[in-house]
C-alpha cells in the first residue's frame, strides 16, 4: 500500500503556518506499515490542487489531503476532488443537520455558507468522526482512494485515527502488528548517537530485526525510535523490549524518558518518588523552568514555586547573592541555596547567564551558569551555547532540569 499526502492552503506556502499535519500523518502511516512516498503542499488554487491530486494518484494507491474543507470561498477541496472523480456534488441532509446542531450547541447563528460543507462528491462517503463543522470524506477513484480531512489538527487526528488508518490497513490486507517505542535522550548529538549505535544498526540490518531511527526534536532532545513488526501484539512488544535492553546497554546514560515522557515529567516523578519538594531561581530564563514544570498535571505534588530574579536587586535582596558579578559561579550557587531557604524546598535549580544579543559585565552571550542544590549540597557548572537568545534560553531550561535529574538518580 503506497500513500501520498497533499496539504492544501496558501498560508502553508507563505510560511504563515507550519505544516505539522503532514508530519504527524506520515508518522502514523509509518507506524501502520504503510509506505508514504511523498508530501506536497499546494495553495488554494483549483487547477494546482487538481494537478497535485492527479499526480499523487498516478504514483500511489491512496492520497490523504488535508485542508480546504471549510465554508469560505477559498475552501475548494471538495469541488476539486469531485472533478478528479468525474462526478458532481450532492448536498447531504444529515450533514446539514449535524452542522446546524454544532452551531446551536454553541448558541450561535449558522451562516448560510456553512451549508457548503454538507456538499459531498457523488459516490464519496462522509467520515463518521466529525468533531467540527467540516465533514471528512472517503472518495473512491477507480481502485484507488482519496481521503479528505480538515486542516484543523485536532479534527484531522480524530478522523485519521478513527477512519483513515483502519481503512488503509484493511485495504492493504496486512495482518502484521507494527509498534514503536521512543527513547528520549539529552546530552549527545545525532551523529554521536549514530556512531555509538552503528554496530547495533548493522546487526539489525543483517538479522532483519527491529529498526532504529533518529528523530531530532530541538529542545526536547533527540529521540531514538525502535520499530518492530510481528505476527501478534505479544511478539511485537517482546521484540521491542529486547531491543530496548540492547540500546540502553549502549547509550543508557543519555536516555531520560520513554515515549510521551519529557524532561520535566521525569524530574517531577523522581521528586515525588523520593518525597522531595523543589523550587527554581531563574534570571535569564525568566520563569521558563517553572512554566515547563507546571505544564505537567500534578506538578504541585513536588514543585513549590520560583523566584524570577531578573533584576540584580532581586538576586541580592531575596536570594542573598553577594555583591559582584551576577553571571558567576558564586552568584548561581547563592541563588540555588537562597531559593531553598526562601521557599523551604528540599532541592532547587538556579540559572544565570547572558542570553544576548549583547555582552553583560564583560561576559559574552551564550555563557550560562547552572546550579543544583540537593540535600543542602550545591553543585554548579558553566555551559556555553553558540546560539541566539531564544535557543540559548530554551537549551538552558532542559540542561538545568537534566542536571537535577542526574543528581536525583544518583541520590536514589
Amino acid at each position: 500500500m503506497r500513500c501520498e499526502i497533499v496539504a492544501v492552503g496558501t498560508e502553508l506556502l507563505l510560511g504563515q503556518i507550519v505544516d505539522t499535519n503532514s508530519a504527524w500523518i506520515g508518522e502514523q502511516l509509518a507506524l501502520a506499515g504503510i509506505d508514504c512516498l511523498r508530501h506536497a503542499a499546494v495553495g488554494d488554487n483549483g487547477q494546482r490542487i487538481h494537478d497535485a491530486l492527479s499526480e499523487a494518484l498516478a504514483r500511489a494507491d491512496a492520497v490523504i489531503v488535508t485542508g480546504g474543507l471549510g465554508p469560505t470561498q477559498d475552501d475548494i477541496t471538495r469541488e476539486v476532488i469531485a472533478e478528479v472523480m468525474g462526478v458532481g456534488l450532492e448536498r447531504q441532509d444529515f450533514l446539514v443537520e449535524r452542522i446546524e446542531k454544532r452551531f446551536a450547541g454553541r448558541g450561535r447563528r449558522m451562516p448560510e455558507n456553512n451549508l457548503r460543507q454538507a456538499d459531498v462528491p457523488v459516490g464519496a462517503v462522509p467520515i463518521e468522526q466529525m468533531p467540527g463543522t467540516a465533514p471528512g470524506l472517503v472518495c473512491p477513484v477507480g481502485d484507488k482512494v482519496i481521503y479528505a480531512v480538515p486542516g484543523v489538527p485536532s479534527e484531522m487526528r480524530d478522523m485519521v485515527n478513527g477512519t483513515v488508518l483502519p481503512d488503509l490497513i484493511l485495504r492493504s490486507g496486512s495482518t502484521s502488528v507494527i509498534r514503536s517505542r521512543v527513547l528520549r535522550t539529552w546530552g549527545e548529538s545525532e551523529s554521536g548517537l549514530a556512531e555509538l549505535l552503528a554496530e547495533e544498526i548493522v546487526r539489525l540490518d543483517a538479522t532483519g530485526g527491529p529498526t532504529l531511527a533518529f528523530l531530532a526534536s530541538g529542545i526536547e532532545g533527540l529521540k531514538v525510535r525502535i520499530t518492530a513488526k510481528g505476527d501478534t501484539e505479544e511478539d511485537t512488544l517482546a521484540m521491542l523490549a529486547e531491543e530496548e535492553v540492547r540500546v540502553r546497554a549502549i547509550i543508557g546514560s543519555v536516555i531520560f524518558g520513554v515515549d510521551e515522557q519529557n524532561m520535566e515529567s521525569v524530574v517531577l516523578d523522581l521528586l515525588v518518588a523520593q518525597g522531595l519538594t523543589m523550587a527554581t531561581a531563574e534570571s535569564m530564563t525568566g520563569g521558563m523552568i517553572g512554566a515547563r514544570l507546571t505544564e505537567v498535571p500534578g506538578a504541585s505534588r513536588a514543585f513549590v514555586g520560583s523566584v524570577v530574579s531578573y533584576a540584580n536587586s532581586v538576586k541580592h535582596d531575596l536570594l542573598g547573592v553577594p555583591e559582584g558579578p551576577v553571571v558567576s559561579e558564586a552568584a548561581v550557587r547563592a541563588m540555588a541555596a537562597g531559593v531553598c531557604e526562601a521557599t523551604g524546598a528540599d532541592v532547587s535549580v538556579a540559572v544565570t547567564g547572558v542570553a544576548g544579543p549583547e555582552a553583560q559585565e564583560g561576559v559574552e552571550p551564550g555563557v550560562v551558569w547552572i546550579a543544583t542544590s540537593v540535600d543542602g549540597v550545591t553543585e554548579a557548572v558553566q555551559v556555553r551555547f553558540p546560539y541566539g537568545r531564544t535557543m540559548t534560553r530554551q537549551l538552558t531550561v532542559i540542561s538545568a532540569l537534566n542536571m537535577l535529574r542526574r543528581r536525583l538518580i544518583d541520590r536514589g
